[in-house]
């Protein structure tokens, strides 16, 4: 599959060099909204919309950027953009914009942002930049919004809002579910981060001693026996 092509972009970001799980890049908004669902989904589309703008914006303009000042002309862009949306936000949707809080202007120096620009975004054409900024996006909001579903979970006993186990009442002598508060709590982000990375770590692990290459989609079985000479797992 061409390196550059949309469906690789969107693999490579989602689950190759998903930025949470793999590339551990935006650990500030990761660990600091993902208190529920919700917020783990807004956080992480209003990413992928200024990341997915600003690659396509930065390829455009790769060969006008000066060398010595593409840095301060990646921030301007990103800034500019994140503006834009900030005040969509505001005006548009103010209870996400108020539950998302300083955590918006902050995207503006997020790591994902500028390390796509600088690595994919300032080299490749505007197609594949566009589609590298929604793929890398798409991974952010999936790993933050699971992050944000097992946290809701377990702290709150909710998901999305709603109440999914039915709390214990002790004064009616109802048992049920007791929220395990520090889910909720800053200490709850670490462990639930740490539990899901190392998932997905044993899952990798796993494939490796199968003979499977998860970054390939093409490797299916023993890489001993591989025809693929483009195979990163094949022996010889």
């Amino acid at each position: 599959m061409n390196a550059n092509s949309p469906m690789e972009r969107l693999s490579n970001g989602i689950i190759k060099e998903n930025p949470t799980f793999v590339l551990m890049l935006g650990m500030c908004p990761t660990l600091a909204v993902t208190t529920s669902a919700t917020n783990g989904v807004g956080m992480g589309l209003t990413t992928m919309v200024i990341l997915a703008a600003s690659n396509l914006m930065i390829s455009l303009l790769r060969n006008f950027i000066p060398d010595r000042v593409r840095m301060p002309a990646f921030i301007v862009v990103v800034a500019s953009f994140v503006t834009i949306v900030q005040l969509l936000l505001e005006g548009f949707i103010p209870s996400l914009y108020d539950s998302l809080g300083l955590y918006i202007p902050l995207i503006v120096v997020n790591c994902i942002i500028l390390g796509r620009a600088e690595s994919y975004a300032s080299k490749n054409p505007p197609v594949p930049s566009l589609f590298d900024g929604i793929g890398m996006g798409l991974g952010f909001t999936l790993s933050i919004t699971c992050i944000g579903a097992v946290r809701e979970i377990l702290g709150a006993g909710q998901l999305f809002g709603k109440q999914i186990l039915p709390l214990a009442d002790a004064a009616a002598g109802k048992i049920g579910f007791e929220p395990i508060t520090i889910f909720i709590l800053a200490p709850g982000a670490f462990f639930v981060l740490a539990f899901l990375s190392a998932l997905q770590n044993k899952f990798k692990l796993g494939a490796a001693k199968r003979g499977i290459d998860p970054s390939n989609p093409d490797c299916g079985g023993s890489c001993a026996s591989c025809g693929n000479s483009m195979c990163k797992g094949k022996r010889g």
